[in-house]
């Protein structure tokens, strides 16, 4: 009996867990940083995927991978999108992706591992969870957003000349903003 029941608890916690595709229409991973400390240079990522498994009876994720493409970043800038790639920074060469985990939701604050250079760190995110809704083609739609800021230097990304007043061209915190439209499959 006690199996049985066992048996029961384990399949009803995944009955109500689905598989969604990232819509990447209606997604964005943007970031934005300090330049010579008195404009902000903004840029986003424009090739990225995603796990999603996301339990819709009790509104938590049971998985949340990502994978950024490095090389796909544009801050609207080609010569310092190239210098961003190259090994001053990224070295998308040698770490092509920017990943993420997610390893826990509480309440409006999200825990998970960022690994960018092959450095791993766990960072807490904001979190919005937009919930569940139907789109007019009856496909059922998740939507959340994540949004951090980080220390640069933690991931290795130290490249920086310094101003004749002291400050620094590139400032150290990086505002990260990911909005996710996801469709149940």
């Amino acid at each position: 009996m006690k199996k049985l029941i066992l048996a029961i608890l384990v399949l009803s916690s995944t009955v109500f867990a689905s598989t969604y595709q990232l819509d990447a229409a209606h997604s964005k991973i943007t970031f934005k940083v300090k330049h010579m400390l008195i404009s902000n240079v903004y840029g986003t990522f424009g090739k990225y995927n995603a796990a999603i498994d996301y339990d819709e009876s009790t509104k938590k994720f049971n998985t949340l991978t990502s994978s950024v493409d490095v090389s796909s970043i544009d801050t609207d800038n080609k010569d310092r999108d190239d210098h961003l790639r190259a090994a001053d920074f990224f070295n998308t060469e040698k770490f092509p992706n920017i990943d993420f985990k997610l390893l826990s939701v509480n309440g409006d604050e999200a825990l998970g591992e960022l690994t960018i250079k092959g450095i791993t760190k766990k960072v807490t995110f904001d979190f919005e969870n937009n919930g569940i809704v139907k789109d007019p083609w009856g496909n059922t739609r998740l939507g959340f957003a994540l949004e951090t800021k980080i220390s640069r230097k933690d991931f290795g990304l130290t490249w920086n000349k310094l101003l004749e007043t002291g400050g620094a061209v590139v400032g150290d915190k990086i505002a990260i903003t990911i909005d996710v439209e996801a469709k149940k499959q």
